[in-house]
């Protein structure tokens, strides 16, 4: 029995939820998995695993044990890496992840810079608007928008991000422009799905964030989509400064209520603490933060000079 193995098959069925997660994530018959999981238990002399028909369960000596196998196999990776020279040069593999949109705009055009800058450095970016955990995910760095709660992650802020309204001219010449945001309720309104209460606009006055209710002629579920049904002319949109921005520069669609918008919400990137950062992610990190900090810059720059 390989050890190692074993201690990568029981981590695979503890962070999928099950035997058969482990299989699909490593790729072997679940037969394989099932039997590398009884061998430990048999070598050890004590349950690791519970199975049960709907979850997979860790006992308390179970519990132990993945948490010392994670520190081995991460001890192991750094030797590894150590060996293959990933701390001498910037060398390997990077995953990444980022809001879908925000991703595309601006993430993954400086990431098309950096591989031409470090030839020896391969990105995964993976695109999607929900929060993944970093470790179990095997993440090396995300995008993160908004307030970030306490944790052991570290962070690089980047700038700030806000959300308005807004409207295109060709709309706003055949409606009246709204003078509050109440009146929005009144208006043919563009909503994004992807938002757990795409009814419900939030706005402040007077420092108190208070909501105006919404009943959407168009609903969709890409903020891409809902930026091209501004242009279009089909409603007010809420929507982030970074989705509008090219579009606002453009003149396609102008701002609304600007002294009504919510507070600016931070960007960052962040990643986990290691004992020794490899040197692909420090160059990442040193590469891509600049670059990305601009980027939010020009974004402030146009929104705000098209809502003065």
């Amino acid at each position: 029995m390989d050890r190692f193995e074993a201690m990568r098959t029981v981590l695979a069925a503890v962070d999928g939820g099950s035997l058969s997660a482990a299989s699909r994530s490593l790729g072997l018959p679940l037969a394989t998995v099932s039997r590398r999981v009884s061998d430990l238990e048999a070598r050890l002399g004590a349950q690791l695993l519970v199975r049960t028909s709907r979850r997979l369960q860790v006992t308390e000596e179970g519990a132990a044990y993945v948490a010392a196998a994670r520190r081995i196999l991460d001890d192991l990776d750094d030797a590894e890496r150590t060996v293959s020279g990933e701390y001498r040069v910037p060398r390997g593999k990077l995953v990444v992840t980022a809001p879908i949109m925000f991703g595309k705009l601006h993430v993954a055009p400086v990431v098309h810079e950096f591989l031409a800058a470090y030839p020896d450095v391969g990105v995964r970016l993976i695109l999607l608007d929900g929060v993944v955990d970093l470790v179990e995910a095997h993440i090396d760095v995300a995008v993160r928008i908004g307030h970030l709660p306490d944790s052991t992650l570290i962070a690089r802020r980047l700038g700030d991000l806000r959300w308005l309204f807004c409207a295109s001219p060709d709309y706003l010449d055949r409606n009246c422009r709204p003078d509050h945001p109440s009146a929005i309720a009144d208006h043919e309104c563009i909503a994004f799905e992807g938002l757990q209460q795409y009814r419900e606009w939030p706005f402040v006055e007077n420092g108190q964030t208070r909501s105006v209710a919404i009943q959407p002629r168009f609903s969709v579920n890409t903020a891409d989509a809902v930026v091209a049904a501004a242009v279009a002319g089909l409603g007010v949109a809420r929507v982030m400064c970074y989705q509008a921005a090219e579009a606002m520069a453009a003149g396609s669609i102008l701002p609304l209520l600007p002294n009504f918008w919510p507070p600016a919400m931070p960007a960052h990137l962040v990643f986990a603490q290691r004992q020794q950062q490899p040197l692909k992610l420090r160059a990442f990190l040193d590469f891509v933060t600049p670059r990305l900090s601009e980027g939010l810059a020009r974004i402030r720059k146009v929104t705000s000079m098209a809502g003065a």
